[in-house]
């Protein structure tokens, strides 16, 4: 896969523009002694020669190839986008995102594995930019590259990639404001080795919501994560009373005629990492909330 750009003003080494433009010390090194090759005005070069303004950079990155643990799991997935760089897709519920030592096989990644072989992509490592819970429904953001992972990590600290979620919750949903942040620290809980709780020595978690729609008994929240902890959305409305219906980890409504936490990612917007192209992703709510909601 190659990259190029050209230098505007400035004269500089050709390892200090690269660093600008995204490139980091370790694709650099994979550059050097993987196969892929550095070059200013198509003659090649090494990361000290010094570039100057006008000068066209070219850099050739090394195919990934695949990683051969990654077992593929021969079931469609449902695309949203895909170009070059990124895959897009709408994860159903009952699938987790990635595997675990248990459940080697039948995740999002293994799936995206297979679709990747049966397409004959030269880069087939499986790079998972945004997660879900397995019964969390909606848009997923995989990296088709290394370089690509890393511009979108950088996205992700920075609150460029934005992710969107509908809930509907239960409990004191008549308490919900129009629109609130929750910011709670959040940690392990000591009694489990999969919940989290709420904590005062746990780590900062922020999440912004608004209110859709609401009866006595049922409210239906958008919501905006800016921060990433395991569990966030679903640990943040059971402390404020307001439980996912579902969600039996965390006391959620089990009477409400949906059986998993009642959560989906509706929205992705960020800058392509290499046009900057504004991009905008939606994906409609699942059968299953929908029919809640009409309840």
């Amino acid at each position: 896969m190659e990259f190029t750009w050209q230098v505007d003003g400035q004269t500089l080494k050709l390892k200090t523009f690269l660093k600008e433009q995204g490139v980091s010390k370790k694709l650099l090194a994979k550059i050097k002694f993987q196969g892929g090759k550095l070059f200013v005005n198509d003659v090649i070069q090494n990361a000290l020669y010094e570039v100057t303004d006008g000068d066209i950079i070219r850099i050739v990155i090394p195919d990934e190839g695949e990683h051969e643990t990654l077992l593929p799991t021969n079931v469609p997935i449902d695309i949203v986008f895909e170009d070059e760089h990124l895959l897009v897709v709408n994860k159903p519920s009952d699938i987790a995102s990635i595997p675990a030592q248990y459940h080697p096989t039948g995740t999002m990644a293994n799936r995206v594995k297979n679709y990747y072989n049966e397409r004959g992509y030269v880069n087939r490592v499986v790079h998972v930019v945004t997660r879900l819970d397995r019964d969390t429904t909606g848009l997923m953001l995989f990296a088709k590259h290394g370089f690509a992972h890393a511009m979108l990590d950088k996205q992700l600290r920075s609150g460029t990639l934005k992710k969107y979620y509908t809930a509907l919750v239960g409990g004191q949903v008549m308490e919900l404001l129009e629109s609130d942040t929750i910011d709670l620290p959040i940690g392990r809980d000591m009694t489990s080795i999969i919940k989290r709780e709420v904590t005062p020595d746990g780590q900062q978690a922020v999440t912004d919501y608004w209110l859709e729609k609401r009866t006595k008994e049922i409210a239906q929240v958008g919501i905006q994560l800016h921060t990433g902890r395991t569990h966030q959305i679903r640990v943040h409305f059971s402390a404020i009373g307001c439980p996912l219906l579902g969600d039996s980890m965390y006391d959620g409504q089990m009477d409400a005629g949906i059986n998993r936490q009642a959560l989906h990612c509706t929205r992705l917007t960020m800058r392509h990492p290499f046009t900057q192209e504004k991009l905008e992703f939606y994906q409609a709510l699942p059968k299953d909330m929908i029919t809640t909601i009409d309840r």
